[in-house]
């Protein structure tokens, strides 16, 4: 009788135990629910959308928007707190920090990729071979009077070149005319300008005398609709891939892209998660979509700094 006895008092103990087991288990991962308010630059928002697909797949009771009102958008909408983080595809300006530090908002920075601000033509176009920084200039400065494509280079067609661009809230426009023009924000008047990147594809797509820029992402989408221009930065032409945007051969239209999280949103453990999953997943998400890998300690160090 002792011997039974003392068999269901282990497994009553066991029984218990397992009980704890299971319990501290579901401890251990809260259920997350919530809402993660995202805006910003339209370069960064393949990756991010991407992240928040994979990231409602584990965890479909966080609701994650992710909008697209350009890099300068973005920050607007950052400093007056409406969203939890801002997607970039430059550094936050001194002037948008003073505004965010004036406004209670303490922010981390955190690089995820790399781009190559890229340049193209329509696929009919069979002049033009590549273009050096200087005739990029002299055609996108503000002071221009380049109309034609025999304005570049006598040889090429007397023809009018209609130009593509992001629009002025855009991190790309801001990139490409301090590094093209020496100024950020500095740029001709006359060209058909979009936040929306698949518009200034559908436009040079459609236009033989076509020529615009915008992220490399979007030309790995659109190669079949587009050409992309080799650019000379003074050491011979360069055409951007995966291996000479990462390693800095493509000069000087390589860049690197951020997220900025408001440390007060990294209270809630939704956002802090999402950006920790966005961190994790980012060696297989990031390629996914068309994009070049930062070196892995850069990735170390924002899990790092969110944990």
């Amino acid at each position: 009788m002792k011997q039974i006895k003392s068999k269901k008092a282990l497994i009553s103990i066991l029984l218990t135990l397992g009980i704890l087991v299971l319990a501290l288990n579901g401890c251990a991962k809260t259920k997350l629910e919530g809402e993660i308010q995202i805006d910003g630059s339209s370069t960064v928002f393949p990756i991010t959308e991407a992240v928040a697909e994979e990231f409602g797949a584990e965890y479909p009771d966080v609701k994650v928007i992710v909008g697209v009102s350009g890099t300068g958008g973005g920050f607007k909408k950052f400093i007056a707190k409406e969203t939890d983080i801002s997607a970039a595809s430059r550094p936050i300006k001194t002037e948008e920090a003073a505004n965010a530090k004036a406004a209670g908002v303490e922010y981390i920075e955190l690089k995820i990729a790399f781009d190559g601000l890229s340049v193209m033509v329509n696929p009919e176009n069979t002049w033009v071979d590549y273009l050096t920084v200087e005739e990029l200039k002299m055609i996108w400065q503000p002071d221009s009077t380049v109309k034609t494509w025999k304005d570049v280079r006598t040889e090429w067609p007397d023809e009018q070149i209609k130009l593509y661009a992001p629009g002025t809230d855009s991190g790309t426009f801001d990139y490409f005319t301090e590094v093209i023009n020496g100024k950020s924000g500095a740029m001709r008047s006359d060209y058909i300008g979009s936040e929306d990147d698949n518009i200034l594809v559908q436009g040079i797509a459609g236009d033989k005398n076509s020529l615009g820029f915008f992220g490399f992402a979007y030309y790995e989408e659109n190669m079949d609709k587009l050409k992309i221009v080799p650019i000379d930065g003074g050491n011979g032409s360069v055409t951007p891939t995966f291996d000479t945007i990462k390693n800095g051969d493509y000069s000087p239209l390589s860049r690197p892209l951020f997220l900025y999280v408001n440390k007060a949103s990294l209270e809630k453990e939704e956002v802090k998660e999402f950006l920790l999953f966005y961190l994790n997943n980012a060696k297989t998400i990031i390629p996914e979509v068309g994009y070049v890998l930062l070196p892995d300690d850069y990735y170390t160090t924002g899990i790092d700094s969110l944990k």
